[in-house]
């Protein structure tokens, strides 16, 4: 099993921070009702506010460290969300087990599947969305086309479940030789699963790859095979060998203030000219030194491919007439030498030349009410059809449209996951909950 260690003093912080989530959460469900006979009994002497029950400090941990064994199967939050109850809730569920454990009187979550990520197979000319909100990776015929009165399209297969170890998983990259379907976690699990073509259902990986904390985008070089990762919180891409698994080291690792990496998210390769391009939100912050968070412009930072370390961008692309907003993921056409980009806040696709620098415009924009594009996040390019695949969060669906799709313009086709009238909730990565009290709002930050 996996293990996290971390100091005594930063356990204590964990522990204060958990007792505290869960005395909001109780006061939430609750209100103002009294607690019941069972309750009273388990809390010793229910206040009503957070209480320290028991702290024993053992001697050996006097400036030594702990470790942070990671939870069992049954505890995790996949666990949690397939049978229906909240994360780490005991199996019997009464309060007089865990103190303020209760049923919640009523749940504010999207129950539809919501796509974050977009790749095609052309040897079976299947489409794979990945599906970051409900844990999954649906895989459907490439023509799917939902029809505006049909609440959803089913899927030809469905890889999800406790096994398949997938949870916000954001990144989505298919081997078009082999088949294999190489799936990135961003938040609660630091692992790269990788899938048959075949896999369908609650099955195992094939094999897995641990990976840094808060990975995003994923690309390959076939040639080199070579993969490459973003990851967010480290403002890093880190590169391992295609076929790299479990525990194996990375080959090299970009990283550094010099690079101008802040909160990476896309990535996209041009093997032939040996160039990276990276997407960037902006935000920095570098987590060994106290007082280095900084907010740069969004942009697109530009590196040869084989960068390491603190190396400095060959150029940026950045600027209010860029019209970049949370750039997420990116592809590359070698043909045209352009870059697509899903521009997530901004709710459009911009398409920018290689070569640009610099606050320059997008060459083309697809953007409007007629697009069917809210919140993109995942973006892929089938040079073979002469498609451009957007996987929009923010209203449960896939477009598809002409590469060379520009302006207003309507999707060719559509996969939706949910009714056309369901626009997804905005509740993505809570952070925790409030309750303002003048206004009866629930805050949830994300």
């Amino acid at each position: 099993m996996a293990q996290r260690k971390f100091s005594s003093a930063a356990a204590g912080v964990v522990a204060a921070v958990v007792i505290a989530a869960v005395w909001m959460l109780s006061s939430l469900a609750t209100g103002t009702a009294e607690l019941g006979a069972a309750s009273q009994m388990a809390r010793r002497n229910p206040t009503g506010a957070p209480q320290l029950v028991a702290m024993e400090r053992l001697p050996e941990m006097d400036g030594a460290m702990c470790q942070w064994m990671l939870a069992n199967v049954e505890t995790t939050l996949m666990a949690s969300l397939q049978q229906g109850a909240p994360a780490g809730r005991a199996s019997s569920g009464t309060a007089a087990e865990i103190p303020g454990d209760r049923p919640p009187a009523r749940v504010i979550r999207d129950t539809y599947p919501n796509f974050s990520a977009v790749a095609v197979d052309f040897n079976r000319n299947e489409v794979y969305l990945q599906d970051e909100n409900l844990f999954g990776i649906k895989v459907y015929d490439r023509t799917t086309n939902t029809p505006p009165s049909a609440a959803f399209s089913e899927p030809k297969r469905n890889i999800t479940g406790l096994l398949t170890k997938l949870e916000f998983n954001c990144g989505l990259y298919v081997d078009q030789k082999s088949g294999e379907i190489y799936s990135v976690a961003n938040d609660t699990v630091d692992t790269m699963v990788i899938f048959p073509r075949d896999a369908d259902g609650n099955v195992l990986p094939a094999r897995e790859l641990s990976t840094p904390h808060g990975t995003f985008g994923i690309a390959v070089d076939e040639d080199r095979q070579e993969l490459f990762l973003t990851v967010q919180h480290e403002q890093a891409v880190v590169v391992y060998h295609k076929m790299a698994k479990g525990d194996d080291k990375l080959l090299r690792r970009l990283e550094g203030p010099k690079t101008r990496l802040a909160d990476p998210h896309g990535i996209a390769l041009d093997p032939e000219n040996g160039l990276m391009f990276i997407s960037n939100h902006g935000s920095y912050n570098d987590r060994q030194k106290v007082g280095t968070g900084k907010f740069y412009p969004p942009s697109i930072t530009v590196y040869r491919i084989d960068a390491q370390g603190d190396t400095a961008p060959l150029r940026i692309i950045e600027g209010s007439k860029t019209q970049l907003d949370w750039p997420a993921t990116m592809a590359y056409d070698p043909a045209k030498k352009e870059i697509y980009l899903a521009n997530d806040a901004d709710n459009s696709v911009l398409v920018f030349g290689a070569e640009d620098s610099g606050n320059v415009a997008p060459r083309r924009v697809i953007k409007g009410s007629r697009t069917g594009i809210k919140n993109p996040t995942g973006i892929y390019l089938d040079p073979k059809n002469q498609e451009l695949w957007v996987a929009s969060m923010g209203n449960h669906s896939a477009t598809v449209y002409r590469m060379d799709a520009s302006g207003n313009t309507p999707p060719v086709r559509t996969i939706r996951s949910a009714p056309a009238d369901k626009q997804a909730l905005a509740i993505g990565n809570p952070g925790g909950v409030a309750y303002d009290s003048k206004r009866q709002e629930i805050l949830v930050p994300n």
